[in-house]
């Protein structure tokens, strides 16, 4: 591990200050995070839920009250993002940020379709060849490709001339990832010449334990990687739920979470619906040198750049703040 990074849903749990507080939380989140270290802080993109709807917006705010921290989105589905608008406002926060985005997208999840289709509208194609249409559009906007021509003249821009990304980062197409989840994501994200992010759910079950299963999927994409870019550094980030538990306070305001996350599923990660046939990482946690201990053991976190440190949605901002500061404190020192 060379980097560590943090993510958070930049939950709003309908406190006295509602929405804007906990907006104002998720900032002041950034802050420390950066004060304690942290090299990324990366953000869900979740639609009508009780959580960060807009990144760009939000970072945009985050980049000027922080000047080194970076900010990711891991990951936006594709299925429901207009790659254009995606381009100029990514674009737009990097410039404003000296370079500081990390764009993570995703193909999304299919079974949403049903519930999300009618409100973003409906498509010709299937949900996969949608989303990985526009995200193959995204890339291109991003490489200043011409995306039209203004005709005899539009609005400042002279007669006949190309239509490109403005304003347009130049090294942000270097910056994007691809959310992943199985051996065939893992090659394809190397063919696409994208950083691979891994959180803590794999999308196939192979009978491997879940960490096993990761650390092949990161060895196929640098694989990968190496024989089609290998003028090129390829990069991936790992994600594991990591609760620190140090006094009796910790263990009683982190309860809930721990005993729901571990009540869906068996022993070895299986939703115990059996339906689909996802395998999702256990939470690390308990004493930091317990910690340590596990996440040495952990053969995909052992073999990525960076560790992200997912926070539980449902904690509210002192408990997210504590888990930054025991681990930034306690447990990256000797992960280092």
């Amino acid at each position: 591990m060379r980097e560590l990074g943090f993510l958070s849903f930049v939950p709003n749990h309908g406190g006295p200050a509602g929405a804007a507080g906990a907006l104002e939380d998720g900032l002041r989140l950034f802050e420390r995070a950066e004060r304690l270290g942290y090299g990324t802080g990366w953000v869900r993109g979740r639609h009508f839920e009780p959580y960060l709807t807009s990144p760009m917006t939000f970072f945009a705010a985050a980049a000027q009250r922080t000047s080194s921290i970076g900010f990711g989105t891991a990951v936006l589905g594709m299925r429901y993002e207009d790659p254009v608008r995606l381009a100029e406002d990514a674009s737009t926060v990097d410039l404003l940020s000296s370079g500081r985005v990390q764009l993570g997208i995703s193909t999304g999840i299919a079974g949403y379709g049903p519930i999300l289709d009618p409100v973003f509208g409906s498509v010709d194609r299937s949900f996969r060849d949608e989303a990985e249409a526009r995200a193959a559009r995204l890339l291109e906007v991003l490489d200043g490709r011409a995306l039209g021509t203004s005709g005899k003249g539009y609005e400042s821009i002279p007669a006949d001339t190309e239509l490109t990304l403005q304003p347009r980062s130049p090294e942000l197409r270097d910056r994007v990832w691809w959310g992943g989840g199985s051996m065939g994501t893992a090659r394809r994200t190397a063919e696409k010449g994208l950083l691979l992010h891994c959180s803590t759910l794999n999308t196939e079950d192979t009978g491997e334990p879940f960490a096993v299963a990761q650390a092949a999927q990161i060895d196929a994409y640098r694989e990968r990687f190496a024989e089609l870019h290998p003028t090129r550094t390829p990069k991936v980030a790992v994600g594991r739920i990591v609760v620190p538990l140090l006094d009796d306070h910790d263990r009683a305001v982190h309860r809930e979470f721990l005993e729901g996350y571990a009540s869906g599923m068996d022993d070895e990660g299986r939703p115990l619906s059996g339906n689909p046939p996802f395998r999702f990482s256990k939470v690390v946690s308990g004493e930091p040198d317990a910690i340590v201990e596990a996440l040495r053991a952990d053969p995909a976190v052992s073999a990525t750049d960076e560790l992200v440190i997912t926070l539980p949605a449902n904690g509210d901002a002192a408990s997210h703040e504590r888990i930054l500061t025991v681990i930034a404190e306690q447990i990256a020192p000797q992960l280092a």
